[in-house]
């Protein structure tokens, strides 16, 4: 097993929101891109901080239960009392500096389309880790956090630089594009970004200096150790 410096302390945000728009449906973070990165980076030894807009509990999204989602991460969470724990009582997004931090990571599910990707305590927690030269990541839906992000200049962030997230078919596939907010493919492309993807449902992250993504469910753990090799 590979340890990195065990002084190095990640971040990791999660969404707040759990309504999936007007349909009555329920929605939060995909277990999988929360568990495969938070196991990740334990494993490395590294000591893990969770956050949320709101603080306490943040919504899973059911989907993410069914058992057509399940693994080893999963089932590991699963029977994890200890981090379902500290998952019930996740940190206010507000009360956090990112001083205090060596990184940011933050999973998916469809959540993050409502409350991260304008969220000004997120907005300015990750502007300052560009600033103090501190990695970057996400995955899936969580990539809208970085769509309003901007450089010194007043530019977007992901302006000219690549960069992946859930695609336009991906989300015609789970037939939500009428759902959700907007269609995060298009988004980052609006704002410069040079957008990748991959397949739909294949492993894909794409890292441009200190910002790091992945497409889907199925890159998160690909996501999580690009953000491992960051820190070495």
């Amino acid at each position: 097993m590979n340890t990195q410096n065990p002084a190095k302390r990640i971040l990791m945000v999660l969404t707040s929101h759990a309504e999936l728009g007007n349909t009555g449906e329920k929605t939060g973070f995909w277990v999988e891109e929360f568990a495969a990165p938070y196991y990740a980076f334990v494993d490395a030894g590294l000591k893990v901080t969770l956050a949320s807009p709101q603080g306490g509990q943040p919504p899973i999204d059911p989907k993410s239960e069914l058992d057509d989602f399940q693994t080893p991460s999963t089932h590991r969470y699963d029977a994890d009392k200890e981090v379902q724990a500290l998952i019930a009582n996740t940190v206010k997004l507000e009360d956090l500096d990112s001083n205090d931090f060596d990184a940011v990571f933050y999973p998916g599910g469809h959540g993050p389309l409502w409350d991260l990707a304008d969220n000004a305590d997120s907005i300015r927690l990750i502007e300052n880790f560009l600033a103090s030269d501190k990695p970057i990541a996400a995955v899936c839906h969580a990539s809208a956090a970085f769509l309003n992000i901007k450089d010194p200049t007043g530019e977007f962030y992901v302006k000219d630089k690549a960069v992946t997230g859930f695609t336009n078919s991906e989300e015609e596939a789970v037939q939500l594009s009428e759902v959700v907010p907007f269609l995060l493919e298009d988004e980052l492309i609006k704002r410069g970004g040079k957008y990748n993807k991959v397949a739909d449902w294949s492993a894909f992250a794409v890292q441009d200096g200190l910002m790091i993504t992945g497409q889907n469910p199925a890159s998160s753990e690909l996501a999580a150790q690009k953000l491992l090799a960051s820190l070495v």
